[in-house]
């Protein structure tokens, strides 16, 4: 494949449809701001800067490309070169990073480690000389990803907020949610894996493939390759569907979460939480509620079936406790009210 950098062709309905999403929507990927770009250098990243790259024109943005490696296979190394080499050619700044072994040694791992490095970058960026003001993050992830994700937590059988994960923007991994400094975006949510592969052929972008990416040990590459194809022969277009619905839920969960705190401002003092109140709720809606409340405190977060039986400990009849939550935090109910202490 032609890796010299030749020029893509300046508009196409791929450009016109992105170019729309960020027009509907300002706030993604605001005109002016300074974007940094993780880059991997397979199809779904390279049709996310190409299509960048070609409306920098448009919205003004300052690219930085950032591209981690995680050392998986003998190739890595050539990778970021070819790709560093592309970059100069298209005079698009270029940082790398590379991992070891302990550091990334599954795919949890490689998650937080990317977006470590990721976080670290723009904070650099943010610190340094040039006055680059990096605030938004930039990945290449698809509808097709988002399916993946949501088949991967529903297999878990995790709560609404992990089905609807994987939103088009969010606070950037080691930032308080509170402080909305810097953010994660993912503008190609509604492009699918097919869509990309055919951006990248349209604009003559280089591809370069990642073997791990066929790794059956990775539990994401075994749904890409083995279940979502099953599915979509059984019903066609699935994946877009399914992506659909974690947006559906996404959705949900903000209505709910913006309820919640309704909620929560009617049963919350300067003391603590009135019991009465909390226990007049249901179930489902108590723990929710506590969730709520304890993440607003910054303590340490619970599984569901820790919640529930909190809130089943919580209901009318049951006499004073308390709970030890971990981190030096502590949940204490009385008759009236509920306390979180935490001590340093």
């Amino acid at each position: 494949m032609d890796r010299s950098g030749s020029v893509s062709k300046p508009w196409s309905p791929w450009h016109q449809r992105l170019h729309d999403e960020l027009m509907a929507d300002p706030d993604l990927l605001p005109s002016g701001s300074a974007l940094l770009i993780a880059v991997s250098g397979g199809q779904d990243s390279m049709a996310l800067l190409g299509l960048l790259r070609d409306l920098q024109r448009l919205h003004h943005w300052n690219l930085q490309i950032w591209h981690g490696d995680h050392g998986w296979h003998p190739q890595s190394e050539q990778i970021a070169s070819e790709l560093n080499t592309w970059c100069q050619v298209q005079q698009l700044p270029f940082w790398s990073d590379r991992s070891d072994a302990q550091q990334t040694h599954n795919e949890a791992a490689a998650r937080q480690w990317r977006y470590q490095q990721l976080r670290d970058r723009a904070e650099k960026l943010s610190a340094g000389k040039a006055g680059i003001d990096c605030c938004h993050v930039v990945t290449g992830h698809t509808a097709s990803d988002r399916a993946e994700t949501l088949l991967l937590n529903l297999a878990r059988g995790c709560h609404l907020a992990g089905l609807s994960s994987m939103r088009r923007r969010r606070p950037l991994e080691g930032e308080r949610a509170q402080e909305k400094k810097k953010h994660l975006v993912r503008p190609l949510l509604s492009f699918s894996r097919d869509e990309t592969a055919a951006i990248c052929t349209e604009l003559r972008l280089p591809i370069w493939l990642d073997p791990s990416n066929t790794n059956p040990e990775f539990s994401r590459n075994r749904i890409r390759q083995k279940v979502l194809p099953v599915l979509e022969a059984l019903h066609p277009g699935c994946s877009q569907r399914m992506a659909a619905l974690a947006e559906r839920l996404s959705h949900q969960h903000d209505d709910q979460q913006a309820l919640n705190s309704l909620a929560l401002a009617n049963l919350q003092h300067a003391d603590g939480l009135c019991r009465k109140g909390l226990s007049s709720l249901p179930p489902t809606a108590r723990a929710s509620l506590l969730a709520l409340w304890m993440q607003r405190a910054e303590a340490p977060n619970l599984s569901g079936k820790q919640l529930a039986e909190l809130s089943h400990s919580l209901e009318a009849g049951h006499p004073p406790g308390q709970r030890h939550l971990g981190e030096g935090w502590t949940i204490c109910w009385r008759r009236e009210r509920i306390e979180l202490k935490h001590s340093c």
